[in-house]
């Protein structure tokens, strides 16, 4: 039981909370360091985080600086765009190619007799199916149960496999609109076959959607009404067919839309501003990832400044713990080894000449298209881009500048400098991660996270020890109340005897 001063007069709770607060700073430390670590740790892996960004740029965008696509760019003009239109797939080179169309592909369609109302009834239906220009055929099945309307089998016809678009017609009798039922081809071209399996689905075809004409079926075959046909197309006057109206040449895809009366030129050239935007993002990113990095390493260290305790806080206004915090949180990765050291080898990653292949004659090095660092000392390794001398040589040769960047060499002095970037980063956030770790890592696997351990450790037994020697104080000013206590009665006794005349 704890006693407050009612025998003493003395105010303990205040007494012991002030010896309980000088006996604290060693826990206020040790959370103050505590802190500290989360904030480098998660410094750490803010840096990793934009170096990262950094190679997802180069390798996974799908327009980066690693895609050989990205140097191949080409824009295609065509001088009739309303019979044949062009876009570059990979083209290689440049071509200027003459199109004539003399029939556009058309799909084959399968058209039925009048059907009356439908009447529904359960059926397994099960197809085989060719498509166009294909040589092996498919097996399709499709399940019709009894509460299917004829909108529902439609429905589950053009969402199967069985390649056709099914639809309703309303059709003139002489009297009144009957359904027919049609189907048609996804695909172009000659060739296509449509065939059931068993008498059920043939049943199901004739009886319940009206395919029932004699000259509609051969055996199994459902016969078109409208044969398929494949493009007849004039190429540079060489004469072709193709199954779809849609085909690819060397890389340019075409589109044929309608039949021509005149040839229609198709000329690809070099997409220059294609190519210049995912350089110039290229660098734009890098520039932000050694601006940040630069920035870490370099930032002021306020060592006056520490993590604040909740009770530092309660003293302060939002505005004054934003300040202080800003200045405690300040430079905890100055001039870090592993940050500098991977800064150091991403500069001569690039300004290190690529060797080792014909292709890049002319273009061994960043300063050869018109990418330099800035001379300007405060920029600390910022690229600068002529934009003028690097359109100029993404006009001369695209293909040495995408060798430049990702020459697949066997050391580091024939890579491609995207190639040389990728393995410093790697080992950059590999060494990073061995000092603080990622999301997925425990404590016990990075330096950082086995110091936080060690000092939660120490916390919490220096919290049982506070909690100890608080105890130990209430005890000791309960028995000096205790004393006082006695004493007081002794000295009452001893008063009311006088007092008494004894």
């Amino acid at each position: 039981m704890r006693i407050g001063g009612l025998a003493s007069g003395m105010d303990i709770d205040s007494l012991v909370s002030e010896m309980m607060k000088a006996e604290r700073i060693p826990m206020d430390k040790m959370t103050k360091k505590k802190q500290t670590l989360e904030w480098q740790r998660d410094d750490y892996r803010g840096m990793n985080k934009i170096l990262q960004e950094l190679d997802d740029l180069m390798f996974l965008d799908k327009n980066g600086i690693s895609r050989e696509a990205s140097f191949l760019k080409k824009s295609v003009t065509s001088s009739n765009e309303s019979a044949v239109s062009a876009k570059a797939i990979n083209a290689g080179s440049n071509i200027t190619t003459n199109i004539e169309v003399d029939r556009l592909a058309k799909s084959a369609s399968w058209k039925s007799a009048a059907v009356l109302p439908y009447t529904a009834g359960a059926a397994e239906l099960s197809f085989t199916v060719k498509d166009p220009g294909a040589t092996a055929t498919r097996q399709v099945e499709i399940s019709i149960s009894a509460t299917d309307t004829i909108d529902n089998v439609i429905a589950k016809l053009n969402t199967s496999s069985l390649g056709v678009t099914a639809m309703k017609e309303k059709i003139w009798d002489g009297a009144a609109y009957t359904d027919t039922i049609v189907f048609t081809s996804n695909a172009t071209g000659t060739g296509g076959e449509l065939t059931v399996n068993d008498s059920v689905t043939k049943s199901f075809l004739q009886e319940k959607l009206g395919f029932t004409d004699t000259n509609k079926w051969d055996g199994n075959k459902l016969l078109a009404s409208t044969d398929g046909l494949d493009a007849v197309i004039k190429v540079n006057g060489f004469q072709m067919e193709k199954k779809s109206n849609i085909f690819t040449i060397n890389g340019i895809e075409y589109t044929a839309k309608n039949v021509t009366t005149d040839p229609v030129t198709i000329s690809s050239s070099t997409d220059v501003d294609g190519i210049l935007d995912t350089i110039v993002k290229f660098v734009d990113k890098y520039n932000e990832v050694i601006g940040k990095i630069n920035g870490e390493i370099s930032e002021t260290r306020y060592r006056d400044f520490q993590p604040l305790t909740d009770e530092e806080k309660e003293a302060m206004t939002e505005d004054q713990i934003e300040k202080w915090e800003e200045k405690a949180h300040s430079g905890l990765l100055k001039n870090d080894s592993v940050l500098s050291s991977g800064l150091n080898k991403m500069r001569s990653d690039f300004y290190s000449p690529v060797n080792g292949t014909d292709n890049l004659s002319g273009f061994t090095q960043l300063s050869a298209i018109g990418i330099k660092t800035s001379s300007n000392y405060l920029d600390k390794g910022k690229l600068i881009l002529d934009e003028a001398t690097l359109r100029e040589k993404i006009q001369e040769n695209p293909n040495a500048l995408y060798e430049l960047f990702n020459a697949d060499g066997d050391n580091q002095e024939t890579k491609g400098i995207a190639r040389r970037i990728r393995g410093t980063i790697k080992g950059t956030i590999d060494s990073i991660e061995e000092k603080a770790g990622n999301t997925l890592t425990t404590n016990q696997s990075f330096t950082i996270g086995r110091n936080l351990d060690d000092v939660d450790n120490r916390i919490d037994a220096f919290q049982d020890r506070l909690l100890q020697l608080e105890d130990r104080y209430w005890r000791q000013f309960t028995e000096m109340e205790k004393a006082i206590q006695k004493a007081n009665q002794q000295s009452a006794y001893i008063t009311q005897q006088f007092s008494s005349g004894y």
